[in-house]
């Protein structure tokens, strides 16, 4: 895939920041009074694996004026290399605006992780493409890829059409688009035939189509195979079937992947991917891995793949990378990894976990 090299951003993303809080000691939010907090949007969670391994990235966003959580969202994204613009939007009272919280444990064992959304007022919703100078971040600044999720598409019928007015002008100006679905049953519904339509748009300006087992089909009605359940092996010929699909109706697109996950318990996974670049399958068999806490797990996939992508690495890597970044943000409490280096990453590949001295 080749990209524009005249860029001062190697991926910039749209997002809604907020804050997730987690009991400590992996235990149930009802009975826990200790909570870990850190700032957190699945669009960020993607970035941080190659803005922490040195490539310049960058996210269009919405702040609450005055806000401590805000202040403390920015911080976190100056300490993690991530650049950001958007304006700050007055709270308007305490019945206002504020910064999503997500609310999560872990689980363990045989008790899996439950995840609270707690997004009333959340200032993301607000989000405006008109709020930015996208002539002067696409046309002048330059940026290789932009990357958009779901969750951010599907947030609002504001997010969506900025959404789709982000993915226009990467198009006009030659930027490479990548689009994670991301489906997310609540923030469709009653929006689905207004939702379907945007996706379809945008997954028809992609250039990168990525999803989880039921993305695909949930948000562009495209068939696949049944999931949950055991014997993921055994559905991979599916899971082709579907992407061949996917690839004959958004012909624009050179790069389609899916992520397969089955769950043995809370700590326990088996992880894999498919991926389809050009005419060449790539293909990841479900390895089990350790799981700390599992959220996060596919937005790293996507950013360990665009990390291979800008670095110009051969196609057998992407998904390599991918998955073996997926499998190191699966071990922290961050819904994001921050890579010392790639040689971290590729000795999860490789599964050598010796001590380094």
């Amino acid at each position: 895939m080749k990209l524009k090299k005249d860029y001062t951003y190697a991926l910039l993303a749209p997002t809604s920041m907020g804050v997730r809080i987690t009991p400590c000691q992996r235990q149930p939010v009802h009975t826990s009074d200790t909570f870990y907090m850190h700032a957190t949007s699945a669009e960020t969670n993607v970035l941080s694996i190659s803005a922490s391994l040195g490539f310049p990235c960058k996210v269009l966003t919405t702040f609450v004026k005055d806000s401590p959580i805000a202040a403390f969202i920015k911080s976190d994204l100056r300490s993690r290399n991530i650049a950001y613009e958007g304006r700050d939007v007055p709270q308007g009272g305490p019945w206002g605006y504020r910064h999503q919280f997500n609310i999560a444990d872990s689980g363990f064992g045989a008790r899996g992780p439950i995840v609270h959304n707690d997004r009333a007022g959340e200032v993301g919703r607000t989000l405006n493409a008109g709020d930015f100078d996208l002539d002067r971040i696409f046309g002048k600044e330059g940026v290789g890829v932009v990357h958009i999720s779901g969750l951010i598409a599907a947030l609002s019928p504001e997010t969506s059409r900025s959404c789709l007015e982000i993915a226009r002008t990467a198009k006009k100006y030659g930027s490479k688009i990548s689009f994670d679905l991301n489906y997310r049953a609540s923030f469709w519904k009653g929006r689905e035939h207004e939702l379907k339509a945007a996706f379809t748009e945008i997954a028809g300006l992609a250039d990168i189509l990525v999803g989880n087992e039921e993305d695909f089909q949930l948000c562009l009605g495209i068939p696949g195979p049944e999931v949950g359940g055991r014997g993921l092996l055994m559905k991979i010929d599916g899971f082709k079937e579907m992407i061949e699909r996917t690839r004959k109706l958004f012909p624009n697109a050179s790069v389609f992947a899916t992520t397969l996950r089955e769950v043995i318990d809370a700590n326990r996974h088996l992880w894999g991917a498919i991926m389809r670049e050009g005419d060449n399958w790539y293909i990841v068999e479900p390895r089990e891995i350790s799981v700390l806490d599992r959220i996060g797990g596919g937005d790293a996939f996507v950013g360990g793949l665009l990390y291979g992508i800008l670095k110009d690495w051969e196609p057998e890597k992407w998904i390599q990378f991918g998955w073996a970044s997926s499998a190191l943000v699966t071990t922290l409490l961050t819904d994001y990894a921050l890579p010392v280096d790639e040689d971290q990453v590729w000795s999860i590949w490789e599964g050598n976990a010796r001590v380094k001295r």
